[in-house]
């Protein structure tokens, strides 16, 4: 039974985190919020080993919550619904896509999606800025505002953002020094 949840939970986020990876997290922090299986901890985790490591978050994320909860066949069954709904959408596309391509309505279908798209990531980016930058918790506890934020954090953050604006390296860069220096300060 575990197997079929799994794959039907991966199945829809799959299906309409329309966007890639970041479009993803509004479905998994959803999931975490019914299901129990990861904590928000976790989720803030996955998110920068998938920003870490090669291939898609989305794939990466299914992989690790499916590992979690089932071991190596969970892992396997939470990739298959997660990619499965790109298989089929791309078959109906590639075949309906090209006789309707000039159609105004597809055009207009695909803005909307785009718009979608983009409001879904910017909601993540939120999120994921939350759970980086400030310590709701703490700040629950104590009630001073100070509390609130995580002044390294927050000073690191700026810096790979105005590092990255400036040099323009490969991202990949701006994560391992990142993480290096999380390690080197404990954040």
């Amino acid at each position: 039974m575990i197997y079929l949840q799994l794959f039907w939970e991966f199945f829809k986020t799959g299906l309409f985190s329309v966007g890639g990876g970041l479009a993803t997290l509004p479905f998994l922090y959803e999931m975490q919020a019914r299901t129990g299986w990861f904590t928000v901890a976790d989720l803030s985790n996955m998110i920068a080993v998938s920003e870490s490591t090669p291939g898609p978050m989305g794939i990466n994320m299914a992989t690790f919550t499916g590992f979690t909860v089932a071991g190596i066949p969970g892992g396997i069954v939470a990739v298959a619904g997660e990619i499965c709904p790109a298989f089929l959408i791309i078959i109906a596309i590639y075949r309906l896509l090209d006789r309707f391509k000039t159609n105004r309505y597809v055009q207009y279908a695909l803005y909307g999606l785009r718009a979608a798209s983009a409001a879904l990531i910017l909601v993540a980016g939120l999120r994921v800025a939350e759970a980086a930058l400030l310590n709701v918790p703490a700040w629950t506890a104590s009630g001073a505002f100070t509390d609130l934020f995580r002044p390294l954090a927050i000073a690191l953050a700026v810096t790979v953002f105005l590092l990255y604006r400036r040099l323009g390296k490969h991202p990949l860069w701006y994560i391992l020094a990142s993480g290096l220096i999380g390690v080197l300060l404990k954040l």
